[in-house]
């Protein structure tokens, strides 16, 4: 049985980017990571475009000009202004090539045929010159750039409808165990309703993770290695829930261990999720995690996300962690650390009643976890505590 920091410090060195590209839709992009750089196709903005609503001039020494018409978004029409002349203009609307400046309209009056304006204005003034942002054949965005709503907008500016992105993992998550039925059906005595499996994968899907399939698997040795191998054959990342720890009927440990999965470590001193494995098998990451729920679901936070984010090259791989003030007592039962569950908010943190491995009611309404040092006994009030915070 290892410590948590090991447990995390082994997920780290172990964990491997995939290496892997797909191209996609730029609308489909979003939350990928470039796996090339990508160069601009045209000039943006493509023509010298009016920085806001008011009155394209060709500048005089005077104050009053002769207005000859206007130019809208999406004209593309060219008026000829001679010295002295000007046009109305919009927003994102082209300027003519022989306007020079543009004056906002709270800065003019106009009586339908001439304007005023209230002072001089210099060169260029409210134009945005062609190719500002990015000229054509310039870098656009860098390779290992995260696409986000704006980058994806950005890109769909400069025209560009595809992109090579890192491919993200194809995960299966397995559940084991006969007590599982699907909910709909008739709940008969010694049956549970099957949750494990839905957990995870709203985990993941908040996380953008969508290439998932779940697949279940009763508790029969022949059958639990059937799947284990076939799910470790044909995905980057295998989640099992139930079957790991040391029953006459967990039969999850003996499998990975005859298909040649390396164990890496298994069990950690925490509460809950002691019975927790984390092991390889070529270019598959596998962690088999306790069944009790909250379990599963801890085990997911403080490790296979470790993984995922490794996976898909983040920098940044751990959930945050802070510190707030405890706005509950709590007392440690035994030595081994904990993660309680709880409630954040503006730098407090609500220890949540419910805190057994399999009560999903208590987690169902927290948004952070609680650690609690080996050597810690008991939490007071107003004590700084450390807090990881949950994406939610």
């Amino acid at each position: 049985m290892i410590s948590i920091q090991d447990a995390i410090n082994h997920v780290k060195a172990n964990s491997k980017p995939l290496h892997k590209s797909t191209i996609k839709a730029v609308e489909k992009a979003g939350s990928y990571i470039l796996n090339e750089d990508v160069y601009a196709l045209i000039n943006m903005p493509p023509f010298r475009q009016s920085a806001m609503d008011g009155y394209a001039l060709n500048l005089q020494d005077g104050l009053t000009y002769h207005l000859i018409g206007e130019v809208k978004a999406g004209d593309h029409f060219q008026p000829i202004l001679k010295k002295g002349e000007a046009v109305r203009i919009f927003t994102g609307a082209p300027v003519p090539d022989t306007a020079n400046a543009v004056m906002m309209q709270e800065r003019v009056k106009t009586d339908g045929h001439t304007i005023s304006i209230e002072h001089q204005l210099s060169d260029g003034h409210n134009i945005r010159p062609m190719g500002e942002q990015v000229k054509k054949g310039d870098l656009a965005l860098k390779k290992d750039t995260k696409l986000t709503p704006a980058a994806i907008g950005y890109l769909s500016s400069l025209g560009i409808k595809k992109v090579s992105v890192r491919k993200k993992p194809v995960i299966a998550i397995v559940t084991t165990g006969n007590e599982l039925i699907e909910a709909g059906q008739p709940l008969a005595y010694g049956k549970i309703y099957e949750s494990n499996s839905k957990m995870l994968l709203s985990a993941l899907y908040s996380l953008k993770f969508y290439d998932v399939t779940i697949h279940k698997v009763e508790d029969d040795y022949e059958k639990t290695r059937s799947k284990l191998q076939e799910v470790i054959d044909n995905h980057d990342l295998v989640i099992i829930t139930g079957g790991i720890s040391v029953g006459d009927y967990d039969f999850v440990g003996k499998a990975l261990t005859d298909l040649q999965v390396e164990e890496i470590f298994y069990k950690v001193k925490q509460k809950p999720g002691k019975p927790l494995f984390f092991g390889t098998k070529n270019n598959t990451h596998i962690f088999a995690l306790p069944g009790n729920p909250a379990a599963a679901l801890t085990c997911f936070y403080i490790y296979a996300y470790i993984t995922l984010q490794k996976m898909m090259y983040h920098d940044t791989v751990e959930l945050p962690r802070i510190k707030a003030k405890s706005m509950s007592n709590f007392i440690k039962k035994g030595d081994r650390p904990q993660f309680l569950k709880a409630v954040y908010c503006d730098g407090h943190v609500d220890i949540l009643e419910g805190q057994s491995s399999a009560m999903q009611q208590t987690f169902a309404i927290s948004n952070a976890l609680v650690f609690v040092p080996e050597n810690v006994e008991h939490i007071s009030k107003n004590d700084t505590v450390e807090t990881i915070l949950l994406p939610v």
